[in-house]
């Protein structure tokens, strides 16, 4: 039976998608209610975590230099050690550093890497793998639900633009394959994905911050729907950290774009402004 956090989860605040401020951050959740969970469940929360950490080894591979992110499960460090054993050939515990980024970083230094296949992608879907693969339903079900979605995105690209290459579809299941072969509007798989003809519509949509934020709404919808009868335990928590990144991410986004507004608004003064030949 998993352990009951009813505590944490009553003096969580109310989220919703377009808070423009936040009381509680992920680093706050880091400090506050991590060290509170037990080892099982901080495991749970580490796959969360490790997308981070696929982004750093990513950087770290292409420059040593490269400025990181501190938000992963390890730190730049550990990442840098794991790193340098894997590229002399040593055995990383699997309980101490995830297979699937161990083996990642193995086929890099071997050489052994898809050249059809972009890394980022490949990456991607050794991750989903691995977190659908964890003891917990509900996770397992949530990375399938995003696995599912982000196949479906770059199926409908590929349909559209007439590709020959599928092989960014990732994985081996039904739905993979369906997505990879059909010729159908639905590639075979609206009776079984019952959120396909959500994704189709919010692929059709051209601004492409306002698809992003029909995508993340559309997840955000499946976490509470999903989560409704999960009432004091590991999912809640989990849920609230998802969700506490996706609003994150959309302030940190209105903040560039408005940045970059106000750039090209002072760009465009200075091109208009015509500055007298005395003040020059």
């Amino acid at each position: 039976m998993s352990k009951s956090y009813y505590y944490l989860v009553a003096s969580l605040p109310e989220l919703a998608l377009d808070d423009t401020k936040l009381s509680f951050s992920s680093n706050d959740f880091r400090t506050e209610i991590y060290p509170n969970l037990s080892k099982p469940d901080q495991e749970l929360i580490d796959i969360h975590f490790l997308q981070y950490d696929n982004k750093n080894v990513l950087e770290l591979l292409s420059n040593a230099d490269a400025e990181l992110d501190k938000t992963g499960k390890y730190t730049i460090d550990e990442l840098v050690d794991f790193i340098n054993m894997i590229k002399n050939g040593d055995e990383i515990d699997p309980k101490v550093f995830p297979s699937y980024l161990s083996k990642f970083i193995s086929d890099y230094f071997n050489h052994t890497m898809p050249e059809d296949v972009l890394l980022e992608d490949r990456l991607t879907g050794s991750y989903y793998e691995y977190a659908k693969g964890c003891k917990n339903e509900f996770i397992s079900k949530w990375y399938e639900f995003n696995f599912t979605i982000n196949n479906i995105l770059v199926a409908l690209i590929v349909r559209k633009y007439k590709w020959d290459s599928l092989d960014n579809i990732l994985g081996h299941s039904e739905i993979s394959d369906a997505l990879r072969t059909s010729g159908a509007r639905d590639f075979g798989i609206s009776n079984d994905v019952d959120f396909f003809d959500s994704v189709l519509k919010i692929s059709e949509i051209t601004d492409l911050v306002e698809r992003e934020k029909k995508l993340d709404l559309l997840r955000w919808d499946w976490l509470e729907d999903n989560s409704f009868f999960c009432y004091f335990t590991i999912e809640k928590l989990f849920v609230f950290l998802l969700q506490i990144d996706m609003i994150e991410r959309w302030i940190s986004l209105d903040k560039e774009m408005g940045n970059t507004i106000f750039r090209n608004i002072i760009n465009s003064l200075k091109e208009e402004v015509q500055i007298p030949a005395e003040f020059r």
